[in-house]
């Protein structure tokens, strides 16, 4: 969802003058715009490999017991679920139906991806998003289970 967040683009009212850490006046009723796609590109927030999907980049390991556990980005790095006061309401049901169904299926299934090699999936940009002609993968049983 980093790079390919459901909502690429958002738009808020000021509801009150504010000023932004960068020293933007922002006025009563000025519309701001803010780009969780572009965010999720930013190599001074991800690193040089910010195009890369690294899972691990949001696990840590726990010195004391060696165990990994998953540590989340501040909503305003990672604006998908929107940020502050009116941050998404279903965003902790969506992470706990993610976690969920993603283990269930992982623990029977292996999905790989099924398209050439070079292929670079076309990203489509809406109000909600979507990848043109899809994503293509393949279901592997997991032996064993």
């Amino acid at each position: 969802m980093r790079l390919y967040p459901p909502v690429p683009t958002d738009t808020k009212e000021a509801a009150d003058d504010d000023v932004f850490p960068d020293g933007t006046v922002v006025k009563k009723g000025m519309r701001v715009t803010y780009h969780p796609y572009a965010m999720g590109r930013l190599e001074n927030l991800w690193g040089k490999d910010w195009s890369e999907f690294k899972p691990e980049r949001w696990l840590e390991r726990d010195e004391s017991e060696g165990k990994l556990r998953f540590v989340g980005k501040d909503s305003f790095t990672y604006p998908v679920f929107q940020a502050g006061p009116r941050i998404c309401l279903g965003k902790e049901m969506a992470f706990l139906q993610m976690k969920r169904v993603v283990a269930g299926v992982l623990r029977q299934f292996r999905i790989v991806p099924a398209m050439g090699k070079g292929f670079e999936p076309v990203f489509i940009s809406y109000l909600t998003s979507k990848m043109k002609g899809g994503f293509p993968v393949r279901i592997e049983v997991r032996e064993g289970s």
